[in-house]
């Protein structure tokens, strides 16, 4: 063999070998990382570009000391990452020390680089267990609505997020926000349910007396008011005179009145129902006691939004013996106004 021959020899020789040893130091560090399982991120909100909490699950295979951990944000899953737009760590902070990442306390947040949320402990010396948690706040998202982007988990064993151990990746999204509106009207519910009373015949030792009811509720902010108006009863210009404060009522004299009370004496009416907070006014919530104001008075209140209640008017009648014959009548409105 010629001295050519055999440099060309050698030469392809140390060609080969060359690509061999290419191919072996090339790849090492992207084959012995291992995949993080069980990762997922839950994001605070999914609003563009709000700043939000990103809380970090995972579980590391690998049974190293972890001195760093990035968590990248990116357009893509893999290859050359581009930082979503709008997507921000630069105010992040670690709203709790991580859990099972090693030692309990002392980590870091590191916000030099805006695209990567990232915490750091160089003193870390105690092994990963269980699952790992690590949850920022103050995280601004991408401002595309309905985007998803990627983050590119990432442990490393030293301090500076250059030595790298095990890593995984995430996805998420932002998302539009749905605005639901329902407009809720202005209500009052007001009923009569008698439009009639007959009080009977009246005489001296025994008092007239009969009912009527009436139903109110309301969403007004401060509630309702009832008012009613009218005259005492009258009969071809003879009249039954209204007592004019809370009186009891007394058989063998003229009176005209009511309150919204179950009374004993006479034996008529019945107390508020229902769910509502509506009240009574003063004059018309004592027991036995009975009035009526010709000028109109307030009857009823409630001071907010109410559900309803009825209440029972009850109406007494007395006379002595010098009293008219006659049939002896009174129109009463009733109103009830909402406080909007």
């Amino acid at each position: 063999m010629t001295i050519t021959k055999i440099r060309s020899s050698l030469a392809r020789a140390l060609h080969v070998v060359f690509a061999v040893v290419l191919l072996i130091t090339y790849y090492p560090n992207v084959a012995s990382a291992a995949q993080i399982t069980a990762r997922k991120v839950v994001i605070g909100s999914s609003v563009a570009s709000a700043s939000t909490t990103y809380a970090f699950t995972f579980t590391v295979p690998s049974a190293t000391i972890i001195k760093s951990v990035s968590m990248t944000a990116c357009t893509t899953a893999s290859n050359a990452c581009t930082t979503p737009t709008g997507f921000s760590s630069g105010t992040s902070t670690l709203s709790v020390q991580p859990v099972n990442l090693g030692d309990a306390t002392g980590w870091t947040v590191d916000t030099s680089d805006a695209g990567a949320l990232r915490i750091t402990k160089s003193g870390n010396t105690t092994l990963p267990s269980g699952a790992q948690t690590v949850t920022f706040g103050s995280v601004t998202n991408p401002s595309a609505t309905n985007a998803t982007f990627f983050l590119r988990i990432a442990t490393y064993s030293d301090a500076a997020w250059s030595v790298p151990i095990d890593n995984g990746v995430v996805a998420a999204s932002t998302a539009g926000q749905v605005t639901v509106t329902a407009v809720v009207d202005e209500a009052l519910i007001f009923t009569l349910a008698d439009t009639a009373v007959n009080l009977g015949t009246l005489t001296t030792s025994t008092t007239g007396s009969g009912t009527s009811t009436m139903t109110v509720a309301t969403n007004a902010l401060s509630g309702y008011t009832v008012t009613y108006s009218g005259g005492t009863l009258e009969s071809a210009g003879n009249t039954i005179p209204a007592i004019s404060s809370p009186t009891a009522s007394t058989p063998n004299s003229r009176q005209f009145g009511l309150n919204l009370r179950a009374n004993t004496t006479p034996a008529v009416g019945t107390n508020v129902t229902g769910a509502g907070t509506g009240t009574p006014a003063t004059n018309y919530n004592t027991v036995d006691q009975f009035m009526f104001n010709t000028a109109g008075d307030v009857i009823a209140t409630a001071t907010g939004p109410t559900n309803s209640n009825v209440y029972t008017t009850s109406y007494i009648a007395n006379v002595d013996s010098l009293a008219p014959p006659g049939t002896y009548t009174t129109v009463i409105t009733y109103v009830a106004t909402a406080n909007f």
